[in-house]
């Protein structure tokens, strides 16, 4: 507040502030008005300018159309289910995880994204990063839940640890998508659509003729010198290259042509025993259980209910 104002003059600058707030109460309730005029607009669609028209026709063959309908409800039928479930596992896992008190993070993430790496390259294909970082989340959780209450001595999580200890000692990872091509000329016309911006997982869906991975657009998982039944070739490639880089063309031990693409590298490293001593005791804990639990298990205890019914 500003000192040595008289009573007169600071009169006059409060009237001139109401005077200059007018404009502004008027500005917010014509905008709150015309949000209102939005808002029921949006929950009372004119049906004329919907895009999903009744019976529009997205393909055709032999003169014979599919239309909009068929197409979602047939991805619906064939992915529908599985994605629905996962967001419902997911919710009710954090649901779980408030209830008891259960703190995952992102060290703990990226330390079980190691050390499964290591031991299972495979276990998350299909997945990209951040759909492979919320399944790990989830699963920790569902661990955390289920062991909470079993005790593990001390004494048997160092054996462990001494019994294993190669399984803490994790090589460099790379999260890699293949290619792979008859002759060296389609590999290369791939490779310069990729250079051109077309995306890799999609060529690789249409043009890669490797059986195993060409349906999840190239994805091999995670490989590392552990790996087994990986061309050598294919290691070799990755090592030299960094995240988010595509490789040129080259041959495999079988006589066809490949490109790979690096998405992700996890840099190897030790891992000391008060590093994985909680994961070590989580290990052996589940190893307890007399049958294994998924997320659906809590359903009824966290209120959980879906399109598909029971």
């Amino acid at each position: 507040m500003k000192s040595g104002l008289d009573r007169n003059r600071g009169a006059n600058e409060s009237q001139k502030r109401r005077l200059k707030t007018k404009p502004l109460v008027l500005l917010i309730a014509v905008l709150a008005v015309s949000n209102l005029l939005w808002l029921i607009g949006w929950l009372i669609p004119d049906k004329a300018e919907s895009p999903f028209k009744a019976g529009e026709e997205v393909a055709s063959v032999a003169g014979k159309p599919i239309t909009r309908e068929e197409w979602m409800t047939a991805m619906e039928k064939k992915v529908g289910r599985e994605v629905l479930l996962d967001l419902v596992n997911d919710r009710v896992m954090e649901t779980a995880a408030a209830e008891y008190k259960i703190d995952v993070s992102n060290e703990d993430i990226d330390r079980e994204l190691a050390l499964l790496s290591s031991l299972d390259g495979k276990a998350y294909t299909g997945l990209d990063a951040d759909q492979m970082r919320r399944k790990v989340r989830s699963e920790l959780i569902l661990n955390r839940v289920l062991t909470k209450d079993i005790v593990i001595e001390d004494k048997a999580v160092k054996s462990y640890y001494k019994e294993n200890e190669d399984q803490f000692e994790i090589p460099t990872t790379y999260r890699t998508s293949l290619l792979v091509a008859s002759t060296e000329s389609e590999a290369q016309q791939a490779l310069e659509e990729v250079k051109g911006g077309s995306s890799f997982d999609v060529l690789a869906k249409e043009r890669s003729i490797d059986p195993s991975s060409a349906s999840i657009g190239g994805d091999l998982g995670y490989i590392s010198s552990r790996t087994e039944e990986i061309d050598p070739a294919i290691l070799k490639t990755v090592e030299k290259l960094k995240k988010d880089r595509v490789s040129d063309v080259f041959r495999l031990a079988d006589g066809t042509y490949a490109v790979v693409e690096v998405r992700d590298v996890l840099q190897g490293r030790s891992f000391k025993l008060k590093e994985v001593k909680e994961h070590i005791r989580r290990e052996l804990a589940l190893q307890q259980l007399s049958q294994s639990v998924t997320p659906e298990t809590f359903w009824k205890e966290f209120d959980a209910h879906w399109f598909y019914g029971k």
